[in-house]
C-alpha cells in the first residue's frame, strides 16, 4: 500500500468517526450485521463522503479489504467498472455476509458491469446463499433497466426463481419475488406467463409461500 493510499484511508475513516451513530451501530449489531467496526452511518451520508473522492480501483480494493461496514459500502461506490474483472467480483461475493451489503453492492456496482447479464444466471443457480441473493437482486435491477430475456434465458430464470420462492431463506425468497415482479412489470405477456405457476404456489401449504405468491401477482399487476 502506498503512503498516499494509506493517508486517504485514514482521511476516510476520520470522516466516518465524525458521523458515527452509536445507537444505530448497536441496533445493527443486534440484528446480526457482524463487522469488526460499524459506525452506524446512514447510506446517504456514506454516498456524500464518497463523492469527495475520485473513483479508484486501488482505493476501492483497499476499502473492501477493511472489515468495516462503511468502507465496504463505499468500495462499491468508488470501484470503476472497467477494472472490476469477473474474478474480482467472485472474490467480493465470497465476502458478502448480509443483505444490506448485497443490496448496496448490486445497486452501486454489479448492475453496471459489462458482463452482468452473463454472470447473473450463474449466481442465481449458485447454492451459496449470498451468491444467489446477489443474483436475484441483480436480475431485478437488470429487468428494471430494460433487459429482455430470450426463450431459453426466460425458462431458466423462471425455473430458478420459482424454486427459490420455496427456499428456507427468507431473504432469497424476497429477492426472487422482487425479480419476478420486475419481469411481470415488463409486459402483459410476461404477467400471463407468471399466472399459472403463481396459482400453483398460492395453494402451497408451506408457511409464507402462498402469501408471497399473492404479493408478486398484486405487485406485477399494479405496475402494469
Amino acid at each position: 500500500m502506498t503512503d498516499q493510499l494509506h493517508e486517504t484511508l485514514k482521511d476516510i475513516k476520520a470522516k466516518f468517526r465524525l458521523y458515527m451513530n452509536g445507537v444505530v451501530s448497536q441496533s445493527m449489531r443486534e440484528k446480526g450485521l457482524d463487522y469488526k467496526l460499524n459506525f452506524g452511518i446512514e447510506y446517504p451520508r456514506i454516498r456524500e463522503i464518497a463523492a469527495g473522492y475520485e473513483p479508484s480501483h486501488e482505493l476501492a480494493q483497499a476499502l473492501w479489504k477493511e472489515n468495516i461496514r462503511e468502507c465496504k459500502i463505499m468500495a462499491g461506490l468508488l470501484q470503476p467498472v472497467d477494472t472490476f474483472y469477473r474474478e474480482i467480483a467472485e472474490i467480493w461475493m465470497e465476502d458478502i455476509h448480509n443483505s444490506e451489503l448485497a443490496q448496496y453492492t448490486v445497486m452501486n456496482l454489479f448492475q453496471h458491469l459489462p458482463y452482468a447479464a452473463e454472470v447473473v444466471f450463474c449466481w442465481i443457480a449458485d447454492e451459496r446463499e449470498y451468491f444467489q441473493l446477489c443474483g436475484f437482486l441483480l436480475m431485478a435491477r437488470l429487468l428494471m433497466n430494460g433487459m429482455t430475456l430470450n426463450d431459453r434465458a426466460e425458462a431458466e430464470f423462471m425455473d430458478q426463481a420459482f424454486t427459490a420462492l420455496e427456499s428456507d431463506s427468507l431473504q432469497i425468497r424476497k429477492a426472487a419475488a422482487l425479480a419476478l415482479c420486475k419481469f411481470g412489470c415488463q409486459s402483459r405477456e410476461n404477467m400471463k406467463k407468471l399466472g399459472k405457476p403463481l396459482a400453483v404456489l398460492s395453494k402451497s401449504q408451506r408457511p409464507g409461500v402462498s402469501a408471497i405468491a399473492e404479493e408478486i401477482k398484486n405487485e406485477a399487476e399494479y405496475c402494469r
